[in-house]
């Protein structure tokens, strides 16, 4: 593979282990998906770069959707950079972002644009629509209150 110009399928394999990953909350195999580096933007709260920011999540996300699934629906590539839409479904079986288990499957939208280097992505763009969970769950987080 030439750097900056990546074939469908290199891409392909790169970015479904990524996503295998997270459905699996398998930190290791994000280990294997991902550069030591690694940029996932918006970055958690108070977490440096690398994969490691993920252990916090992805052990929340154990708890609220045990059974999550993301389908990856299209995928874009051009030059080092793959574009994803993709849906996340699940039942939520635990807390999720304040929210109490109501045991309703949900579905949603995300939206990643990815830059690899290496053969690993070396940073993400993500966006989740979080609206439609939150109507799906007929519930919003509970308000946090801000800094005094």
């Amino acid at each position: 593979m030439q750097a900056g110009h990546l074939t469908q399928s290199a891409a392909r394999e790169t970015v479904e282990r990524l996503y295998r990953a997270f459905s699996t909350k398998d930190v290791a195999l994000l280990r294997q998906a991902v550069t030591a580096d690694w940029e996932y933007i918006p970055e958690p709260p108070g977490q440096k770069p690398g994969p490691d920011q993920m252990i916090p999540i992805f052990e929340d996300l154990a708890t609220a959707l045990p059974d999550m699934r993301i389908e990856i629906l299209d995928m874009l590539v051009q030059d080092d950079r793959v574009g994803i839409r993709a849906e996340v479904s699940g039942t939520q079986s635990g807390p999720l972002l304040g929210i109490a288990a109501t045991k309703k499957p949900i579905r949603f939208a995300i939206h990643s644009f990815h830059e690899l280097r290496d053969g690993l992505v070396s940073k993400t763009w993500h966006l989740e629509d979080w609206l439609s969970v939150f109507r799906q769950l007929d519930a919003v987080p509970p308000k946090v209150n801000p800094p005094v």
